[in-house]
C-alpha cells in the first residue's frame, strides 16, 4: 500500500493528525475485513472491498494547493471531503460544542452514500461518537446516536467496530425515563447492532435484552415496538440465545403483544424460533392463553402470514404431545383447521391438514382400542369392502359440502350483512364435488 503525503502548506499539527488517521486505519481493520468475508452481508447491502488500494472510488489523493479530491472524480464534488476533514478533526480536539457539530455533520454526510460511511469509520469517528453515547446530556447522547445509526446503516464492519469500542456498555441503565424520541432511536440503535448475531462476529446479547424489553415494556409508539421485536428476532434466530431470552420471561411478552394485529407477525416469527427449543416450548405450554390465544390468531383472514405463524407453533406443540392435542381440542381447533385447510394459503393450509390427520391417527387409535378383540390397531385396507369404501367417501363429501356451505355463508354474510344467502346454498348444494380435491 502506498502512503500518501499530507497537504502541501499544512502545518505540523494537521500532518500528525493525517498520519495518525492513516496508520489506524491500516492496523485495526485487517481482522474485521477477514470476519467480513466469512460473513455474507444481508440482502439489502452490497458486499464492499474495504481495502482502500482495491477500491479506487474511494481512494483520496492529494491536489495542488492541498485539495483533496476523487481520483476517478467518483463524487463529482469534492466538497464533501473537506467537510469531512474538518468535522472529523473538530471530533477528536475539539470542545463540546464542536463535537456536538461535527456528529450532526457526519450524520449529514453518512445519510449520503455508502462509501462516505466506510470512509468515514477508516478515519476514525466511530470511537469519540461512542464515547458520547455515555453523555449524561441527553442533546449531544442524540447526536452520537443519530450519527452511529447511519453509519451503521449497510457496513457490517461499521457495526463490527461500535461494538468493540464499547457502544453497548455506554448505553443507559434505566431508559424507561426517556422520552418516547429517545427510546425510538437507541431501539433502531440496537436492531442495526443485532444483525451481527447472524455473522461470525462475536455479539454477546446479555446486555442487549434487557434493554430492548425495557424499551418494548415501556414505550407506546408502534414503530419503537417493531423495532425491538426485530431485534428479539434476531436475536432468536441464534439457538444459543435462546437460554438467555427465556430466563428474562420474554415469551409471555411475545404472546401478550402476538394478539396485537400490528406487532402480532414480528412477536409469532419470534416465538417460531423459541418453540423449536425445549426451554421454549415449556414456556409455550405453562403460558395460560395458549393453545386458545394461538388458535384466535389462525381465524384471521386479513393476516395469512400471522396464520401461517400461529399454525406453525401450534404444530410443534401439538408433535408428539397427547395432553397439548387435548387442550387444542377442548378449545376447538378442528372446527378452525377446517376452515383454514379449506380458505388458508397453501402453506397454512399444508400445517392444518398436518395436524388434522394427527387428530384422526389419535381417534382411530382411541376407537380401535374399545372395539372388541383385534388383530391390530390399524385397520388394513383391504380388510374392507368396497360398500365401506363407497360409504366413506359419501360421508367425506357430504362433510367437504357442509362445510364449504358454512364457509360461504360466512364470507357472503360478511360481504352483503343480512342479505338472503338462499341462492348461494343452492348453488353449493347443486354444484358437484368433482372439482375439489378429495
Amino acid at each position: 500500500m502506498s502512503v500518501q503525503e499530507p497537504p502541501k502548506g499544512s502545518d505540523s499539527f494537521t500532518n500528525c493528525f493525517f498520519f495518525l488517521s492513516f496508520f489506524t486505519r491500516t492496523k485495526r481493520l485487517p481482522h474485521l475485513k477477514a470476519a467480513e468475508k466469512q460473513c455474507e452481508p444481508p440482502q439489502a447491502e452490497k458486499p464492499m472491498d474495504m481495502d482502500m488500494d482495491a477500491c479506487k472510488e474511494s481512494r483520496i489523493e492529494v491536489g495542488t494547493g492541498g485539495n483533496l479530491k476523487g481520483r476517478d472524480d467518483y463524487y463529482g464534488n469534492d466538497g464533501w471531503v473537506v467537510a469531512l476533514r474538518k468535522s472529523v478533526k473538530m471530533l477528536h480536539f475539539g470542545s463540546w460544542e464542536e463535537k456536538e457539530a461535527a456528529a450532526k455533520q457526519i450524520k449529514r454526510l453518512a445519510e449520503e452514500d455508502l462509501k462516505r460511511r466506510k470512509t468515514m469509520a477508516e478515519l476514525g469517528v466511530i470511537p469519540p461518537l461512542v464515547a458520547m453515547v455515555g453523555s449524561e446530556v441527553v442533546a449531544r447522547q442524540r447526536l452520537a446516536v443519530g450519527a452511529l445509526i447511519e453509519l451503521a446503516n449497510g457496513s457490517f464492519t461499521n457495526k463490527a467496530l461500535m461494538v468493540e469500542a464499547g457502544v453497548l456498555s455506554r448505553l443507559p441503565e434505566n431508559v424507561t425515563v426517556l422520552e418516547e424520541t429517545s427510546k425510538q432511536e437507541f431501539a433502531r440503535l440496537l436492531l442495526s447492532i443485532s444483525a451481527l448475531a447472524n455473522s461470525k462476529f462475536s455479539l454477546t446479547s446479555a446486555r442487549i435484552i434487557p434493554l430492548v424489553l425495557s424499551i418494548l415494556e415501556s414505550c407506546s409508539s408502534i414503530e419503537t415496538k417493531e423495532s425491538c421485536l426485530s431485534t428479539l428476532h434476531n436475536l432468536s434466530s441464534v439457538l444459543d440465545n435462546a437460554g438467555s431470552l427465556i430466563a428474562t420471561g420474554v415469551v409471555d411478552n411475545l404472546i401478550k403483544l402476538s394478539s396485537e394485529k400490528e406487532l402480532s407477525e414480528k412477536a409469532l416469527a419470534t416465538l417460531g424460533n423459541l418453540v423449536v427449543t425445549l426451554p421454549g416450548r415449556k414456556a409455550l405450554e405453562h403460558n395460560a392463553t395458549v393453545p386458545e390465544g394461538l388458535i384466535e390468531i389462525m381465524t384471521w383472514e386479513e393476516k395469512p402470514k400471522c396464520q401461517e405463524l400461529s399454525a406453525y407453533i401450534l404444530m410443534i406443540l401439538a408433535h408428539q404431545s397427547s395432553l397439548q392435542r387435548q387442550k387444542m381440542a377442548k378449545a376447538g381447533i378442528v372446527q378452525v383447521l377446517l376452515e383454514v385447510a379449506l380458505l388458508g394459503s397453501p402453506l397454512a393450509q399444508k400445517r392444518a391438514l398436518k395436524i388434522l390427520q394427527w387428530f384422526k391417527n389419535e381417534r382411530q387409535m382411541r376407537v380401535g382400542a374399545h372395539s372388541g378383540p383385534q388383530v391390530g390397531r390399524i385397520l388394513s385396507v383391504s380388510s374392507l369392502s368396497q360398500r365401506d369404501v363407497n360409504e366413506g367417501k359419501k360421508l367425506m363429501k357430504k362433510i367437504v359440502k357442509q362445510s364449504l356451505y358454512k364457509n360461504m355463508e360466512t364470507i357472503t354474510r360478511r360481504a352483503n350483512g343480512a342479505e338472503d344467502s338462499s341462492k348461494l346454498k343452492a348453488l353449493v348444494i347443486s354444484s358437484s364435488s368433482k372439482s375439489l380435491p378429495y
